[in-house]
């Protein structure tokens, strides 16, 4: 229940489709004998879509996020037991449709999973991902990233696939279940800078001691604070981003799926 409830409560309070959603009304109003306190509405909500596509928002927003967790010193005398790549870095419709490897922009997962692999080849590699929609179900994430480590050399023996997860809860859970770690072991996780203090919180409340491998920096640094953005799709798009691990940190934390509100390292 937690999985579509999320996803719908997400579509409607998201920043962009909140503010477009006032948009409409304040515009319907229009019609009715509210047309003053409509136009009013109307534009509030478009200058509110101007402002946070523009300004520097998304990026206040997102780096307290991806400066949490530092990647992790490997020492060449403890390499990693294995490495845990989340899923959420292809657009599996497209691939399945296509015959193609398609990508997004959190690629970085596993280009980087790709490139620790062949650094440290006695390390396992795990990828955990079934599928995140709730409409226009295609193959799974899993299925596609072995297509894409053996198209890159990464020998199919040393591959573990997890293919049920749907949220980062999930990937959490069955994953320690697949690998069943032991103690004194090395396990690297792969994420977006962002999403790795949810990540963090979802491995610990389930009992796996992961070590933070951060990917797909979306920013900087603090120098981007004062940045703008050149086009309000692109500020939107990152408030959305920034705001929806904000809100999944919240959630996680009140329905006990994360060890705390704001895991630290």
């Amino acid at each position: 229940m937690f999985f579509p409830l999320a996803k719908i409560v997400w579509f409607l309070l998201q920043p962009s489709s909140a503010l477009i959603i006032v948009l409409l009304v304040g515009l319907g109003l229009t019609w009715t004998r509210f047309a003053r306190a409509g136009r009013l509405i109307a534009l509030m909500a478009a200058l509110m879509l101007l402002i946070v596509g523009l300004s520097p928002l998304g990026n206040w927003l997102i780096l307290p996020l991806e400066e949490r967790f530092q990647r992790t010193t490997i020492s060449p005398s403890e390499p990693p037991t294995g490495l845990i790549v989340l899923g959420g870095a292809q657009d599996t419709l497209v691939s399945q449709a296509r015959g193609v490897i398609a990508l997004n922009e959190a690629g970085e997962r596993l280009v980087d999973a790709a490139a620790l692999a062949r650094t440290y080849p006695q390390a396992k590699l795990v990828f955990t991902g079934g599928s995140g929609r709730l409409i226009y179900e295609g193959e799974t994430e899993a299925k596609a990233a072995d297509a894409l480590f053996q198209g890159l050399g990464i020998d199919r023996r040393r591959l573990l696939l997890e293919d049920q997860a749907r949220d980062t809860y999930e990937n959490a859970i069955y994953t320690k279940k697949l690998v069943n770690p032991r103690a004194g072991e090395r396990w690297l996780l792969i994420t977006s800078a962002a999403h790795m203090p949810r990540a963090m919180g979802s491995f610990r409340k389930a009992g796996f001691d992961v070590l933070p491998w951060p990917v797909d920096y979306r920013t900087r640094g603090p120098a981007d604070a004062t940045r703008f953005f050149g086009k309000p799709s692109e500020g939107l798009r990152r408030v959305d981003a920034a705001v929806r691990e904000w809100a999944g940190l919240a959630a996680y934390y009140l329905t006990g799926r994360s060890n705390a509100l704001f895991p630290s390292p």
